[in-house]
């Protein structure tokens, strides 16, 4: 592929990306061709359903009056976010681990659905007034202990990353700190536990059900009575967003 044909083709956060990494020296040149592939298939995806929206003028799938959590997993995240957070919560329902800790995986890469980069602080903040201060923490805190192994747990830094961002790649200085925070609490382990869990759950061929965790979620997260986006929480309007995403402004 002409990388400048390539480059010119893409999105402006794709675009963004490339020259943020290229000038921070995170991405060696052995990695671009694999950073490349995942946002050609990502482009190749976007175009395939803008044609199908577009071919077939297909609306969202209705929620219901009061949609809950169950809701807006099944009819508004992405299908390869949703199938990773099923993955996620049944490998931890599957080692017996605390439900607090199985919601915590079922939740831990929500706030993709709003914003790639600080995931894990956009989800934990879009979760925040339904669910236990554990389950919000270990959200919060699972996106910098991805970058730091621990042998103890069996925990060892992704392979995926040296690949993408060098063996010398350290994470900025906010991600340090997140860690030093988060290894010294007396929660470190819940969010150790969602790191876990994540770094297990990307079979794309994998099909997980809804179905074990609706209790789960009946137990451990508050589904207002006026449906998520519609009870003027301080979260109210992330929620919102997920439910009605093609509004125009």
């Amino acid at each position: 592929m002409d990388r400048r044909k390539f480059c010119a083709a893409l999105p402006v956060s794709g675009t963004a990306f490339l020259a943020y990494a290229k000038a921070k020296g995170i991405i060696h040149e052995e990695a671009v061709e694999s950073v490349e592939h995942i946002l050609v298939e990502e482009m190749e995806q976007a175009a395939a359903q803008r044609r199908e929206s577009q071919e077939q003028e297909e609306e969202l799938p209705r929620l219901p009056v009061a949609p809950g959590l169950v809701d807006i997993l099944e009819k508004r995240m992405r299908p390869g976010i949703r199938n990773h957070l099923l993955q996620s919560a049944n490998n931890a329902l599957e080692r017996d681990l605390p439900e607090e800790i199985v919601l915590a995986c079922l939740l831990h890469d929500f706030g993709m659905a709003i914003h790639a980069p600080d995931h894990g602080y956009w989800g934990a903040q879009l979760i925040r007034p339904y669910v236990s201060e554990k389950v919000h923490w270990a959200v919060k805190y699972h996106q910098a202990l991805r970058f730091f192994p621990d042998p103890s747990v069996g925990y060892e830094y992704p392979e995926l990353y040296i690949r993408l961002f060098g063996e010398d790649f350290k994470p900025e200085p906010y991600i340090q700190e997140a860690y030093k925070i988060a290894r010294k609490h007396k929660w470190y382990m819940n969010s150790r536990l969602v790191t876990m869990m994540d770094e297990y759950s990307f079979d794309r061929d994998a099909e997980v059900s809804i179905e074990p965790f609706v209790d789960i979620i009946g137990r451990h997260f508050k589904n207002p009575k006026e449906g998520l986006g519609k009870d003027n929480s301080p979260v109210f309007h992330m929620w919102h967003t997920l439910t009605d995403p093609r509004r125009p402004l």
